[in-house]
Order: C-alpha cells, then structure tokens, then sequence
C-alpha cells in the first residue's frame, strides 16, 4: 500500500480470489481481499459436522481434485501443503433410477455404442453442444439414459445446452502426485492455507467501482471507500456486470448476458452401521429431484459416513428433501445424525460463450483490471484458476 492506495483489491474470496491474491504476492504486489459473506473459499465449503469423536467434514460444493490440476497444485507447494494431501481411493459411481440404485453399465444401450471410436475421432467439439457432440458419439438413447444425467450431475444444472469444449479439457499430470487427493479436512483446509498471511476482510460487500484518475475507487457497505491501483473481480457474472456497470459499461453488458443456476446441497451424517448403502463415490440422479449425491466413502473412516445430495431448485420443500434422501439411503429420518443446507449458485453456460469471453478480454486490455472466476473456460478449480493464473499475468507480468 502506498499513501493510502492498495496495491490490489480483489473482491471475492472464493478459490479465484485467493489464488489472485496468493500469486500477486508471489510476484511482490500486497493485495486485500474484501469478501461479502463469512466464509472464504467460494463453491469449497467442507461442512465441520461435531460427533462425539470429533469433528467429521463432508462437502458441500466442489469435491473434486486431481493430479492435473497443476495451478492449484503450486499454490499447495507454495502454502506448505503438498506433502498433507489426502489419497481417495477409487470408487465407482451408481445410478438411481426410482427407488432403485443400479450400476451404470447396466443402463447402456450396447447396441448404439458400437462404432463409436470412428465417430469420436470425427467429432469436434467447437460450436457444438454437449447434446450435440456427446449424443453424436455414443447414441441419442444412451445420451438420455446415461451420460446426459451424468454430465448434469457434473455440471449440477442440465448440461444439453452446454458448450461441449467447457467439459473435461486435457491438462497435463503430475505423475508424483496421487490421481486424487483432498485435504486433512476436505478441500476447506486447502482454502484456509492458501489464504493464510493474506489480508483478507470478510462481511465486506462491495457496493459500487468506479474509476477516479489512475486508480479505483470502491465503495463498500456502510459508506467506506478503498483506493486501489489495480482491481480483480471474482465474483459471479451476475455481481461483476453490476460493479462494471459505471466504469467498464461495454463489459458489464458482455459480462450480464451470461445466466446463474442455482442448486440447493444437503448434507447428512450417519452413523456407518445404519446405512446399506455400499461403500461408492457417488450418485447420479435420472428424472429425480437431485443432479448428483457425493459421498465422503472415498475418505474412508469407520464410525460414520455422510452424503451430500444436490437438489433441482424449487422442486421439494426441506421435509420432502429430507424424505427423498431417506428412500435413497434406506434410512430413516431418526437415523440422521445431523442434516445441514447450502444455496449454491453456479453459471450456466452457452454455445457462443467462447466469443463472449473473447470479446471482454479484448476490452480488458489497457485496463489495470482482471475479472476471473469458474466462468470463463470451465466449472472446475482447476479451470478457475487456469483463468486466474492468466489474468494475474496479464494484469502484474511475470511467470
């Protein structure tokens, strides 16, 4: 900070925000985080459920980290935590089809599949949905019993309409790296050690950006402005096309055309010797009221087991969710040991997204500001911090 002007602000506190933070103080810069909720971390939040033996965590947003995700592997290194990661052991994912929970293979339609390497090596994904792309390679039926729910279980929102090349992009691996790790508690404690030694204000939201000479000027609630050489927004599309709305007019419309889904997630825990459930990753829901369940099997642990069920919005009051987990599980509702909600919000993609993005990088050049977040080339961690990783180069230089 000189004469009272940050070096850089960064509004959101989400993985985005903190890997932003993290490599500009890599690079020598001082930034301040200001974060409108509590919780730091974003779409990470691993539930601390309190039992007898301790607390047990379960996640309530992103779940996944894998060996290729090499940006947020350097803030690990970085942070100290690479040599505390977790090991997951593999488990297969089932589908729930009713009240029946069956294996995924046994819903194929084996008929329509052959062929389908001649017409995965023709398929391109540019310009085309994942209908299109994934439902032209393995089968209109297959796409509609299978892999369809499972992309929506990926994406938690339906999937159809998303453009193809936003899923499962190549990156390279880390082969000394297990294939898939978590954090001594959940994917929480990799957020807590990345923004360790950083300045960061929660309950801080921003109410208005606007340009003021050389620097920004950011208002937040209750009155208090911060002066701030160089700004990143990472926050959803829907907050950052409201903050740009003054000084950047033309990217906040870009920024606005693009819509948010939002998904309901709850969380139970169970004692392990009350569910029947086998030992899974997790769930795909078909033609029910919830996307995906994730469990914490992969964590193994003896006393207890917890799931995490990730609802259609508006379709079941807080009872009717729990009953539907109830039939699921094969459990009763006394059974539950503890049950907690979240309202997560997630964007929702659309063909033509590439050529949106593009044109609010165009109009970011010039300017001493970087937008980021899990909306540009994917919903991933990884893909977000891909995305941070080069707006922080592209706003402070360096490697």
């Amino acid at each position: 900070m000189n004469d009272g002007v940050v070096d850089l602000l960064v509004i959101g506190a989400g993985i985005s925000g903190l890997g932003m933070a993290r490599m500009a103080k890599s690079r020598g810069v001082d930034p301040l985080v200001v974060e409108a909720g509590s919780h730091i971390g974003g779409a990470i939040d691993s539930h601390r459920f309190r039992t007898e033996r301790g607390s047990y965590w379960a996640e309530l947003g992103g779940h996944t980290c894998y060996n290729s995700y090499g940006n947020l592997l350097q803030l690990l290194q970085e942070s100290s935590q690479l040599d505390r990661l977790v090991a997951k052991r593999k488990l297969r994912y089932s589908m729930q089809i009713g009240n029946r929970l069956t294996s995924i293979p046994s819903q194929l339609k084996f008929i329509e599949l052959l062929g389908v390497l001649p017409r995965l090596w023709r398929s391109k994904k540019e310009g085309r949905s994942v209908r299109e792309y994934f439902g032209g390679i393995i089968g209109r039926q297959n796409f509609q019993r299978v892999l369809g729910p499972a992309l929506d279980a990926v994406v938690c929102q339906p999937a159809a309409e998303f453009p193809a090349d936003a899923l499962f992009r190549k990156k390279p691996r880390r082969k000394e790296i297990m294939r898939s790790y978590t954090g001594a508690e959940g994917l929480q404690s990799f957020v807590d050690g990345i923004a360790s030694g950083l300045q960061i204000r929660t309950q801080s939201p921003v109410t208005g950006v606007e340009r003021n000479g050389a620097h920004y000027q950011i208002r937040l609630q209750g009155g208090e402005t911060i002066e701030a050489s160089r700004l990143a927004l990472a926050v959803a599309p829907d907050v950052a096309a409201k903050l740009l709305a003054a000084p950047l007019p033309e990217v906040a419309a870009r920024i606005a055309e693009i819509e948010m889904a939002d998904i309901i997630s709850q969380a139970v825990l169970l004692r392990s010797d009350q569910v029947s459930t086998p030992l899974l990753a997790g769930i795909i829901g078909r033609d029910d009221d919830f996307y995906s369940v994730v469990s914490r099997d992969p964590v193994a642990d003896e006393h207890y087991r917890a799931f995490t069920f990730h609802f259609r919005p508006d379709r079941r009051d807080e009872a009717a969710r729990l009953a539907r987990i109830c039939q699921v599980l094969g459990v009763s509702e006394g059974d539950i040991l503890a049950s907690v909600t979240r309202q997560n919000r997630l964007p929702a993609l659309r063909l033509g997204h590439a050529e949106r993005v593009g044109q609010i990088d165009r109009a970011l050049r010039g300017h001493s500001l970087a937008i980021t977040g899990n909306w540009f080339s994917g919903v991933s961690i990884e893909d977000s911090l891909v995305r941070t990783h080069d707006e922080c180069q592209r706003l402070l230089g360096g490697d």
